[in-house]
């Protein structure tokens, strides 16, 4: 073999080595999992509520896994159990982010969990997509809210009560549980209704602790301030197992949902299934329910049902709310070719999908969705009739108009202004 002939053959070797170091890193980063981080209680007084929106997440990676998964790459599900104590949550994110590593968490249900991962969220560009209605007044670039915000929710259900439809209710009972979102609810809808001419002494609050049990008392005091003379309504931001108990006392002390209506903003149609008896005629607020009749909708109960092997066929808000977020992070992934969370956080704005409420539900750009309103009458069945709906899915305001320095704030999270609570310019700045 002449010399050139082996430098030649040298440098082909050269250059197949080359070639391979190059694509094996690829090759092992396609066998590489995209971790999911799913951050709900699956024991203590939440898990009533949570726990299922933990196989919502299991059912949809299964799915998503089954098309091929993202980028050619498997999801795997990351599980903890944050075990209804919000310190815990902050631990179990913090794991999740550092040592999991993985490209997006779905959890948290209460306000006071959500706010207790928020600064982990923010100091490690984590990306949280949290699915339950809250009290608004907070926009990060770190967290989407697919959850309702008060115009989505708690306005709409109070305008719908004073309707001559809802009742013409003119006396109002606050009854939630004490910690920030009843408390930041409750102050919106006091300024809400002090706008409509509603006077303080037609406004009653109570607080309880979260699993709170004994209602005699409580159920009692709502009874005496409804036989005033006023049309009385309770607006229910309960949440928990504290629920189970509440509806017990009603109907131990027969309070006709016709007499004085609970309109409830936590309780679905499965906390519903754990209260042992039916309260026919009461009411809640939310975005979606089980029953409603649309082609989406039967395409997601049927997906659950064959999920759980039909043990289970029943649906609800923040399980809707776990998909919205899911597929549109999905999308924004295959959209931006990478799960790096700078870029799907770009890719999100604009997302859409049509959700199973039957509406099309999009993703701006203050990290909310529009999404329509709805308002059902629990009937016989322990499910829920939808007896009002809006024409068209509602814009979430992140800053409520009935506070005086939200109603000054913005929130648009758009590259390259990053803004969540900014305060609009006056004239006078300009």
């Amino acid at each position: 073999m002449s010399s050139a002939s082996a430098l030649r053959r040298a440098m082909l070797i050269l250059l197949v080595w080359q070639l391979l170091l190059a694509v094996t890193p690829t090759a092992r980063a396609g066998q590489e999992t995209i971790k999911i981080g799913i951050l709900h209680s699956l024991s203590g007084t939440m898990a009533i509520s949570e726990a299922v929106l933990k196989d919502t997440v299991l059912m949809l990676i299964e799915d998503q896994n089954k098309k091929g998964g993202l980028l050619g790459r498997k999801l795997e599900p990351i599980i903890v159990d944050p075990a209804s104590d919000w310190n815990v949550f902050a631990e179990k994110a913090r794991e999740l982010l550092t040592k999991e590593k993985v490209a997006v968490v779905f959890g948290c249900w209460t306000s006071v969990s959500r706010k207790s991962v928020l600064p982990i969220f923010e100091q490690l560009n984590g990306l949280l997509f949290y699915p339950v209605q809250y009290e608004g007044e907070e926009s990060s670039r770190n967290v989407f809210y697919t959850g309702a915000a008060p115009n989505q929710q708690a306005i709409p259900a109070v305008r719908y009560l004073v309707s001559k439809e809802g009742g013409e209710v003119r006396r109002w009972v606050m009854l939630g549980t004490d910690y920030v979102y009843p408390r930041t609810t409750n102050q919106i809808l006091n300024a809400y209704l002090t706008t409509q001419g509603v006077s303080s002494d037609d406004i009653m609050t109570i607080y309880t602790p979260f699993g709170h049990s004994e209602w005699r008392e409580i159920v009692e005091r709502i009874k005496a301030f409804g036989s005033e003379g006023k049309k009385t309504a309770v607006i229910s931001t309960i949440n928990g197992d504290a629920n189970t108990y509440f509806y017990r006392e009603l109907a131990s002390q027969h309070v006709d949902a016709n007499a004085i209506p609970v309109m409830a903003f936590s309780v679905g149609e499965r906390e519903l299934a754990s209260v042992g008896i039916v309260p026919v005629g009461q009411l809640a607020a939310w975005n979606y329910f089980y029953t409603i009749n649309s082609p989406e909708n039967k395409v997601f109960v049927k997906m659950w049902a064959d999920f759980n092997e039909q043990r289970d066929k029943i649906t609800n808000d923040p399980m809707e709310a776990t998909f919205i977020g899911f597929r549109m992070w999905a999308q924004a992934v295959s959209q931006a070719g990478t799960t790096d969370v700078n870029a799907v956080r770009q890719a999100m704005y604009g997302q859409r999908i049509k959700a199973p409420s039957g509406f099309e539900v999009v993703m701006n750009t203050n990290h909310h969705l529009s999404k329509p309103v709805m308002i059902g009458r629990v009937n016989s069945s322990g499910t829920f009739d939808v007896i009002w709906q809006s024409i068209n899915p509602v814009r979430a305001d992140a800053w409520s108009r009935y506070i005086p320095d939200s109603a000054k704030r913005t929130a648009d999270w758009t590259f390259p202004w990053v803004c969540g609570g900014c305060i609009e310019p006056t004239f006078k700045d300009w």
